[in-house]
């Protein structure tokens, strides 16, 4: 990884015109190639775009040649967009140009980059290569690896203390067919917006995560099956029943769901997993929009 020299940004007190010091700022991939990867924010203009000659390069056909321009002056870190094709988006707002503030999320093409700006930047910095182990860039729920985990070690409690444990596991329907006809912008959209609406539903103590793609799991302590599987309906059905716009396009979603409990016959995650899934598999084979919590119709 590159190591810059940290250039701080000044800033100027309107009322009396004193000069001071102020903090320091960067960018950090978090979604996308060079994943953790930091940009220092420099005393010059930084450009971000698909060409070699820009500051920060991301190679992809969605990001205009040279997409968009970071700068900092007496008023603090400003992102421009140069009218590129697809635009330049700041926390999921298209803008022409914007000031950032600490822990805005700025998305060019399919990359997301989290600005980050504090006394200690370096504290702030790796705090947040800290988070990207546990956390999905793009959804900002929690990744893979963390569920997994997670999973394992509730599971171990569950049989300790003769607890309940269910799983639950869902993907969005014809999501490729989304991704076709709205864009994969679009597409990026509803899964934070799915993952947003699910996390909101969700207790405390529930694990909500990313597993893939279009995939998603949710881990529910002291939860039986039936409660998994009436808590699979409640956000079936708020799915179905929530508008989701991008760009002025409203893009109709369901999901299929697959609810399984821990049982004595399972033996560790991986059967849980492999269980939930195989009923999330058999309600897309039945027609999709539904939720599949037993083995057979019966």
């Amino acid at each position: 990884m590159r190591d810059e020299t940290i250039v701080t940004v000044i800033h100027k007190v309107e009322d009396t015109g004193i000069t001071r010091r102020r903090r320091d700022a960067c960018i950090v991939v978090i979604y996308g190639a060079e994943l953790g990867r930091k940009y220092n924010i420099e005393g010059r203009e930084m450009t971000i775009g698909r060409a070699t000659v820009n500051d920060i390069c991301v190679s992809q056909d969605s990001v205009s040649r040279t997409h968009a321009t970071i700068t900092a002056d007496d008023s603090g870190v400003k992102i421009r967009d140069n009218e590129s094709t697809n635009g330049t988006y700041v926390n999921d707002h298209k803008i022409h140009e914007a000031y950032l503030k600490d822990g805005d999320l700025i998305k060019v093409g399919r990359s997301i980059f989290k600005f980050l700006t504090g006394d200690n930047i370096e504290s702030s910095y790796h705090e947040e290569i800290y988070r990207l182990s546990t956390v999905d860039g793009l959804t900002q729920i929690f990744n893979k690896r963390y569920f997994t985990d997670t999973l394992e070690r509730e599971l171990s409690r569950a049989r300790r203390y003769d607890r309940p444990l269910a799983l639950m596991m869902f993907d969005i329907d014809h999501f490729k067919r989304c991704n076709d006809t709205y864009g994969h912008r679009a597409g990026d959209h509803v899964l934070r917006q799915v993952a947003e609406l699910v996390r909101e539903r969700s207790r405390k103590v529930d694990v909500v995560a990313r597993y893939g793609g279009e995939e998603f799991a949710v881990i529910l302590p002291e939860i039986d099956l039936q409660g998994a599987a009436k808590f699979g309906e409640t956000i079936r059905g708020m799915v179905e029943q929530t508008h989701f716009v991008f760009e002025g396009r409203h893009i109709p979603l369901t999901i299929s769901v697959g609810v399984a409990e821990l049982e004595p016959h399972i033996a560790n995650a991986d059967d849980l997993i492999q269980t939930a899934d195989a009923r999330l598999y058999r309600a897309k084979q039945g027609g999709r929009n539904r939720v599949v919590a037993v083995d057979s119709d019966n």
